[in-house]
C-alpha cells in the first residue's frame, strides 16, 4: 500500500487536491480496480433478485400508492386509504416509480434498494480517496460492498438501503463544508439527513453528531460563525424533518389515512416518529424494557452474540485497531489536518451506534446496517495507515500484525456457532492470517540488517493473501441467502435465515368477496390473526381493512356500527376462536372482544362452504366470514 500525505490547508480549495498516493497510483489500474468492486457489488445486490418474492406488507402498499397522489402521498397502506405504512413515504416513493416504469413485481419493488447499495459503493470510495487516496478507497468499498448486513439489506424491501444513500451523500455534503466553511454545503448535508428522515424517521439521526461535530471543530471559520452556520442548519434539518409528519397531523383525521402502527392508536405521525420509530426502535423506549427486564449493556455483543455478530463484526477488530492507529498520529489539528476531519466523521458515525447496540438489544439484526459505511470507511483508512505505520517504525508498526490476528480470531469465534460452516472455513481463515502475521512480524524483525523497501517490496503477496482470507467468510455469509434461496422479511445474512412466508389467499375466497361487495367500499375487514390482508390487497387492488396489523385500524363499537350502517364495509373475516398464546385475541389486541361479539351478534355468518377451497388453510379453523349487509 503507497504511502498517503497529510493535507495541511487553513481553508482548504473548493477541490482539493487528492493525496499523493491517489497521483501515483495507474489510472487505469484505479479504474479497472473500482470498475471490478461495483461488478462484485451489482453481482450480490442484483443476482437472483427477487427470486423468493416478497411477503411483508410494503408491496400492497406500492400498489395502492400506485392508485392516486392521495394514497402516494400519505403512504396508504391499501387502497381505499383506510390506514397507513408505519414509515414515512420517500423510500417507497421510490420503489413506486420503479413499479410505475417497470410494473408491479417483485423486481420492480426491489430494484431500488439494489440500486442504492451500488451506488454507497461507489459513493463511499469516492469519500475515502478525497482524504486517503485510491487504496484506502478502493478497501473500503470492497468492505461495504460484501458486507452480509449490506447485501440482504439491499436485497429486500425494507427502506434500510435508501436511507445509507442518503446518509452517505449527507457524509459528502458535510465534508465539504468542514474543508471550506461554507454554509451552503451544511445545508444541503441537513438536507439529506432531512430527507433520511423521512425515510426511516429517527434513525437518520444518528449520524447527527458525527455531522455537528465535524463542522464545529474542523470549519476554517470563526467559532461564531460556526455556531451560527450549525443552529441554522439545525433549522434546516427540522423544517424538512417534520414537514410530512405536520402536514399529515394537521389534516383532519377524515381526510386521510389512519396512522397505523401496532403500539401507539393515537393516529400520530409525531408520536409514531418519536416513539414506535424512534426510541423503541433502537430499543430504548419503556416497552422495550418492559419486554426484556434483563437487558444490560454488553460490549461485546457486536462481536460474540449471534447472529447478530455475523451481520456486521467480521471486520471490527481491523475498524478498532485502523481507529487507533488513525487517532494516534500525533497532536489533533482537525482544521488543518484532512485526515483528522476523517476521524471525526467516521469514528463519530460508528461511536453512537456502536454503545447504543451494545446497550440495547435492537429489535431486528438488520438495523445494524447503519453501522456498516463507518465500519467499512475506518478498515480501508485504518489499513493504509497501519502499513505505513508499519513501514515506518515504532511500536505502531505491530498494530497490523496484530490487527490481522485479532480479526482472525474474532472470525474464528463467530464461526464456532456455525460447525458445518466452520470446519472448513476456520482453515481457511487461520492458516492465511497466520502466515501472513508470521511473515510481517518476521520482515520487521529484520529490517535491520535488510532494506526496508526490498522488504516491503516482498510483503505485499503476505498482507493480499491475509486480507483475502479475512474478507472470505463474510462474502460467503453475504451470498448464502442468495444461493440458498433463503431471503426472508426481515434481511437475516448467513445459514439458518427465516425464508419469505407466502403471501397466497384462497382463491374461492377472493371470488365470493368480490362477487359479493356490492357498493361497499372495503372489500373485506380482516382479522390478522387468521391471515394478514398483503394477499387480498395484492390480488385485488381493492380496499381491505387490516383490524389488527401493523397498519392498524382500531375499532371502538360506536365507529363499527357507522362503517356497518353506512355501506363502507359488509363482509369480516374474524378470528372467533379461544385466546392465542400471548394474549394476541385478548385485551391487548386492537381488535377487543367487544367488537368480536357485536359483530357475531348482528351480522350473518357464512356459510364456510361458500368461501373455503377444500385445501384452504382457513378449514378447520376459528376463522368465520360474518355479512352485515341486512343491517345497512
Amino acid at each position: 500500500m503507497a504511502e498517503t500525505s497529510t493535507i495541511h490547508s487553513q481553508a482548504g480549495p473548493e477541490h482539493p487536491t487528492a493525496p499523493q498516493e491517489a497521483q501515483r497510483f495507474p489510472v487505469l489500474w484505479e479504474r479497472l480496480a473500482l470498475g471490478s468492486i461495483l461488478l462484485l457489488a451489482t453481482l450480490l445486490d442484483f443476482y437472483k433478485l427477487g427470486q423468493d418474492g416478497f411477503g411483508s406488507y410494503y408491496p400492497p402498499a406500492v400498489l395502492s400508492m400506485m392508485d392516486n397522489w392521495h394514497n402516494f402521498f400519505f403512504a396508504a397502506y391499501d387502497p381505499g386509504g383506510f390506514t397507513s405504512l408505519d414509515k414515512p413515504p420517500v423510500g417507497f416513493w421510490f420503489q413506486v416509480l420503479s413499479a410505475k416504469i417497470f410494473g408491479l413485481n417483485t423486481v420492480s419493488v426491489l430494484l431500488p434498494q439494489a440500486l442504492a447499495g451500488v451506488l454507497s459503493v461507489l459513493l463511499l470510495y469516492y469519500l475515502v480517496r478525497r482524504h486517503f487516496g485510491v487504496v484506502a478507497g478502493l478497501l473500503s468499498a470492497l468492505a461495504l460492498a460484501i458486507s452480509p448486513v449490506s447485501v440482504v439489506t439491499n436485497r429486500n424491501e425494507t427502506i434500510d438501503s435508501t436511507l445509507i444513500l442518503f446518509l452517505l451523500l449527507g457524509a459528502w455534503a458535510v465534508m465539504r463544508a468542514a474543508e471550506t466553511g461554507r454554509l451552503r454545503w451544511l445545508l444541503f448535508s441537513a438536507l439529506f439527513v432531512g430527507i433520511g428522515f423521512n425515510i426511516k424517521m429517527l434513525e437518520a439521526y444518528l449520524v447527527v453528531p458525527a455531522f455537528g461535530l465535524l463542522y464545529l471543530l474542523a470549519a476554517p471559520t470563526s467559532l461564531k460563525k460556526r455556531v451560527l452556520h450549525l443552529a441554522l442548519a439545525l433549522l434546516v434539518l427540522l423544517v424538512v424533518s417534520f414537514s410530512w409528519v405536520l402536514a399529515v397531523d394537521l389534516t383532519p383525521a377524515s381526510q386521510r389515512p389512519y396512522v397505523g402502527n401496532m403500539v401507539s392508536q393515537d393516529d400520530s405521525e409525531l408520536s409514531l416518529a418519536l416513539g414506535y420509530n424512534g426510541l423503541q426502535r433502537l430499543g430504548l423506549g419503556t416497552a422495550n424494557q418492559r419486554d426484556c427486564p434483563d437487558c444490560h449493556a454488553d460490549p461485546l455483543r457486536l462481536f460474540l452474540e449471534e447472529p447478530l455478530a455475523g451481520q456486521t463484526g467480521w471486520l471490527l477488530p481491523l475498524e478498532l485497531l485502523g481507529l487507533v492507529a488513525l487517532a494516534w498520529q500525533g497532536r489533533p489539528r482537525p482544521r488543518e489536518d484532512r485526515r483528522m476531519q476523517s476521524l471525526l466523521l467516521w469514528g463519530m458515525w460508528l461511536l453512537p451506534m456502536g454503545i447504543i447496540f451494545s446497550a440495547v438489544d435492537p429489535r431486528h439484526e438488520y438495523y445494524v446496517t447503519v453501522m456498516a459505511p463507518a465500519i467499512a470507511a475506518l478498515c480501508g483508512i485504518g489499513l493504509v495507515v497501519m502499513w505505513r505505520d508499519y513501514r515506518g517504525g515504532g511500536w505502531r508498526g505491530w498494530l497490523l500484525p496484530l490487527a490481522l490476528l485479532l480479526t482472525a480470531a474474532a472470525q474464528i469465534v463467530i464461526l464456532t456457532n456455525y460447525p458445518a460452516w466452520g470446519k472448513f472455513l476456520i482453515p481457511l481463515l487461520l492458516i492465511p492470517c497466520l502466515l501472513a502475521a508470521g511473515v510481517l512480524i518476521g520482515a520487521r524483525l529484520a529490517f535491520r540488517w535488510m532494506g526496508k523497501a526490498k522488504a516491503v517490496r516482498l510483503l505485499w503477496p503476505a498482507v493480499a493473501v491475509g486480507l483475502v482470507a479475512l474478507l472470505l467468510a463474510p462474502t460467503i455469509w453475504a451470498a448464502i441467502p442468495i444461493l440458498q434461496g433463503t431471503e426472508s422479511d426481515l434481511p437475516l445474512a448467513g445459514p439458518g435465515g427465516p425464508t419469505i412466508q407466502s403471501t397466497s389467499v384462497d382463491p374461492v375466497l377472493i371470488r365470493y368477496l368480490e362477487e359479493h361487495q356490492g357498493h361497499a367500499r372495503a372489500l373485506v375487514a380482516i382479522d390478522t390473526l387468521i391471515t394478514n390482508p398483503n394477499a387480498l390487497i395484492l390480488a385485488t387492488n381493492k380496499p381491505v381493512i387490516p383490524l389488527n396489523y401493523f397498519s392498524t385500524y382500531p375499532l371502538t363499537i360506536t365507529e363499527l356500527q357507522s362503517l356497518v350502517a353506512n355501506g363502507t364495509v359488509r363482509f369480516f373475516l374474524l378470528w372467533q376462536g379461544p385466546a392465542l398464546k400471548g394474549g394476541r385475541s385478548g385485551s391487548s389486541d386492537p381488535l377487543s372482544n367487544s367488537v368480536r361479539s357485536w359483530v357475531a351478534q348482528h351480522c350473518a355468518t357464512v356459510p364456510p362452504s361458500l368461501w373455503q377451497s377444500s385445501s384452504s388453510s382457513y378449514e378447520g379453523s376459528a376463522a368465520v366470514l360474518y355479512n352485515c349487509d341486512l343491517l345497512h
